[in-house]
């Protein structure tokens, strides 16, 4: 798994301040009053725009970015965080050329890149609130998983930052996560109900009382999994479940007998 970046074009009006704090990247549109031109959000804000709206003579008009814009933010992104895949919110394309804008700039991009452009068919925060929950998912969920064996992901050279457990596992079990996109080790316990508990008090340390969804995955055998959830609704207030048998791609790399708990703020 690699790191998703979230891109979002200013007409979402989601504040500065929350993209700034869930790392959501903004692309200005542009307001023209006569021959000047600001970008939204960034050289002109709602209250010097409706300041001028209301002093000016002349009728503002609008135009999207270019897709060499985007295809600058898509690279910069890309420069970044090589191998990011890009989530890209934007205004329905009803009202603005904003959407094939961006479609034309991942065409532009070299190379192969995990890049989905969606067309909101909407405005404003109707569609800033689905790219907000968005990075608020992945922002704030946590997972934690344990395998039966380390060999899928070792075979499949997804092993990750877990690599440093291959060797020294004789009746330890490892308790994995997904950390800055690759599987990384939490802790390590001796046996498969330790580590469920484990996983418990990291799950309260980050969690509390606050009510939770929760996703339960696993592969092939669900024993473990369900076990895992009886323990998660006991001592937790959650308030929706969603159980999960892991697919081909994702059980090739974990193998059976995998368990997973996927938990974030309801």
């Amino acid at each position: 798994m690699c790191a998703m970046k979230i891109v979002v074009d200013s007409t979402s009006d989601i504040p500065a301040e929350e993209c700034q704090r869930l790392g959501i990247e903004m692309m200005p549109l542009k307001v023209h009053f006569g021959e000047e031109t600001y970008l939204d959000g960034v050289t002109i804000g709602p209250d010097n725009f409706y300041d001028m709206l209301e002093a000016s003579t002349v009728m503002p008009t609008t135009s999207q970015p270019s897709p060499n814009e985007f295809l600058e933010l898509y690279q910069r992104i890309l420069d970044k965080e090589p191998g990011a895949q890009i989530l890209s919110f934007h205004l329905s394309s009803e009202f603005s050329g904003t959407y094939q804008s961006a479609v034309i700039a991942k065409s532009m991009l070299e190379g192969e890149h995990d890049i989905t452009v969606i067309d909101s068919r909407s405005a404003s925060y109707g569609f800033g609130a689905a790219a907000l929950l968005a990075a608020e998912l992945l922002k704030g969920i946590r997972i934690y998983f344990l395998v039966d064996t380390l060999e899928y992901l070792q075979r499949g050279g997804r092993i990750g930052k877990a690599a440093a457990l291959i060797g020294g596992l004789l009746n330890i079990k490892p308790i994995l996560t997904i950390q800055d996109g690759v599987v990384a080790p939490v802790d390590k316990t001796r046996g498969t109900k330790k580590a469920m508990g484990r996983i418990l008090e990291m799950l309260e340390e980050e969690f509390g009382r606050s009510p939770v969804h929760v996703g339960i995955g696993w592969s092939k055998y669900d024993e473990h999994a369900k076990e895992l959830l009886a323990r998660v609704q006991e001592k937790f207030d959650v308030r929706s479940v969603r159980q999960v048998l892991l697919g081909g791609v994702i059980g090739a790399h974990v193998g059976p007998g995998t368990s997973a708990v996927f938990m974030y703020k309801a």
